[in-house]
């Protein structure tokens, strides 16, 4: 797993999960914590992630609510779209664009 970027947009790759998952969470609540306005979190290089690099999500989700912000996500990819619907998360996240649930396959 890698992020980079700044306080305004950070870009994961690689897998978010149960490996990655304390190294990301020091990453995204410190962007949430040292910045203003939304913070983007653009996931279109992510492989793919389990229920550890989702629970990271939204407890930056949460954090960034506390902290007067909004965590939007942007690139997310199809199949983590899916999971994002099936949890029904997709209506607590922000997602730019959102996510045209009728466009997904069944699963």
């Amino acid at each position: 797993m890698h992020i980079r970027g700044d306080h305004v947009e950070l870009v994961v790759g690689g897998r978010l999960d149960v490996r990655s998952a304390a190294d990301a969470r020091t990453v995204l609540h410190t962007a949430v914590d040292d910045g203003v306005g939304d913070l983007v979190l653009d996931l279109s290089e992510l492989d793919s992630w389990d229920a550890t690099g989702l629970g990271v999500i939204m407890g930056a989700h949460r954090r960034a609510g506390r902290c007067g912000r909004r965590l939007v996500l942007r690139g997310v990819p199809p199949q983590m779209q899916r999971l994002l619907v099936a949890t029904r998360l997709h209506r607590i996240l922000a997602i730019e664009g959102g996510i045209g649930v009728e466009s997904l396959p069944r699963v």
